[in-house]
């Protein structure tokens, strides 16, 4: 499937939703990890972080918005291909991803 010319259509809400999201936990991540780096913070305050802002369930809430679009908008084959994309990636906890400075290259 080329996916480089291919749209899909969100609802402007849901995409507003999605960026405010993504906007706060970009600039509360990069805030924690510069007070990180000069050894204000420990891995308990990003934890306390991800655990009290609900960090997992806005970025599922996140993804479902856009499996959604893409499952109502694409082919069964088309999506069956996205899934198996999305399944190459990395994920904490598995070999692939136990050590991810490792591999910075995105």
């Amino acid at each position: 499937m080329d996916m480089s010319s291919r749209e899909i259509r969100v609802p402007l809400s849901e995409v507003v939703a999605v960026l405010q999201d993504l906007n706060e936990f970009v600039v509360s991540l990069d805030r924690l990890g510069s007070r990180q780096a000069f050894g204000t913070v420990d891995e308990y305050t990003v934890g306390k972080f991800i655990v009290d802002w609900d960090v997992a369930r806005r970025l599922a809430r996140a993804r479902r918005v856009i499996g959604v679009a893409l499952d109502a908008q694409l082919s069964e084959e088309d999506n069956a291909e996205i899934d198996a994309l999305c399944d190459q990636g990395r994920f904490y906890g598995t070999g692939s991803a136990v050590n991810p400075s490792a591999d910075q290259s995105s």
